[in-house]
């Protein structure tokens, strides 16, 4: 449905401003401003080409709202009522959203949870259902905050099964929805029921759940911004010998439960920002800290070994519908898209995040020997 290249409208829109065992690092991060703007970041981690496309869907737009085919259910059409920006993996058929925003200041991102995820089940009385490939665009496209998806999402079962065409990885995702109020949704399916928790660390990762998440920060109560400066032992006052200890046995490795802890300690005690921009920063921030370059988080599958890293970066202004995107080779130039612009087109496009127009570093030596 989104075929088209994205390159002849990029300049209105851009401004330089299976395996269980991969695919698992995948971190998400909010934050509000003082002045009120909502800032939702995260890292998409895989070790396969997944050819990422960004994706803009208009308001209007048909979907349609399938039962796992043996059931024989009618199938229902209903009309987005906002606009969209999403990634979308290539390698799946039409356009499977793992992360977005909508023209209402929705976003969302979905993170894996292999081995702890088992959606509904539909049966023949049912009449509401959605497939976990359409379920991220069924409710991007027509909710505006996360009180809507919270009062929704009982009235319909998702569900998947072999029909789906799912690529190297099963589809076993949770999410985490915030709109601009600042108010965050964690969604997950556990055996076979939904699961509905407040984004109270405002992070999520991978496995396991959620609220297992939050019990294994009781851990780490002892972290702290604020070190020990000296302890007397004995007749000699031994000092730090530098700043951070406060943070001494907080976990540095790339499994999701210290991913978790470690963005949720920063995410909850950086100084709070003031404006969006700052925000943004902050965000951005938080997330280096769980960036993943190739060959460090590496998996066998047999004789081959493949390595998870970070192939993108998308940082949401929720507030001013904008988005800004780093890929892998451009981890340190964001692409900045202004979405207003975009949905004013009132147009399907598409674009690979490889071809995004990444400023380049500027060579300030001739400015500086000008001086």
């Amino acid at each position: 449905m989104i075929a088209r290249a994205w390159k002849p409208i990029a300049a209105v829109v851009l401004a330089a401003a299976a395996l269980h065992g991969t695919a698992q690092a995948c971190t998400a991060v909010d934050m509000v401003a003082t002045d009120g703007t909502v800032i939702a970041g995260r890292t998409m981690e895989w070790a396969f080409d997944m050819q990422w496309r960004v994706v803009s869907i208009p308001k209007g737009t048909p979907m349609v709202l399938e039962a796992p085919p043996a059931l024989k259910l009618p199938a229902r059409t209903v009309q987005t009522r906002y606009a969209m920006v999403g990634f979308a993996p290539g390698t799946l058929p039409g356009n499977v959203l793992l992360e977005g925003q909508n023209s209402a200041g929705l976003g969302f991102s979905a993170n894996f949870l292999p081995g702890f995820t088992r959606y509904q089940t539909v049966t023949s009385k049912d009449a509401s259902y959605v497939s976990i490939l359409g379920f991220p665009g069924w409710v991007l496209g027509n909710h505006a905050t996360v009180a809507e998806v919270r009062a929704a999402l009982p009235r319909i079962k998702v569900w998947t099964d072999p029909s789906l065409p799912t690529g190297p990885t099963p589809p076993t995702v949770h999410l985490v929805f915030v709109d601009r109020s600042g108010a965050g949704l964690v969604v997950e399916y556990v055996d076979g029921e939904l699961r509905m928790y407040d984004n109270a660390a405002h992070v999520l990762t991978n496995a396991p759940t959620y609220d297992w998440h939050l019990t294994n920060l009781r851990n780490y109560l002892n972290l702290s911004t604020v070190g020990v400066a000296s302890v007397p032992v004995g007749s000699v006052n031994v000092t730090e010998i530098g700043q951070g200890g406060g943070t001494l046995g907080i976990p540095g490795d790339s499994t999701p439960p210290a991913r978790f802890v470690r963005a949720a300690f920063l995410r909850n005690h950086v100084t709070p920002p003031a404006t969006g921009e700052q925000a943004i920063q902050a965000v951005g921030h938080v997330l280096n800290t769980v960036d993943l370059p190739v060959g460090i988080a590496q998996t066998r599958q047999g004789a081959q070994v493949v390595s998870d890293f970070t192939q993108w970066v998308a940082i949401k202004d929720l507030t001013h519908n904008r988005m800004r995107i780093a890929d892998y080779d451009h981890r340190l130039t964001f692409v900045t898209l202004d979405l207003d612009a975009l949905f004013a087109l009132d147009r399907p496009s598409a674009i690979a995040v490889a071809d995004l127009p990444y400023p380049k570093a500027t060579d300030v030596v001739r400015s500086l020997t000008a001086r």
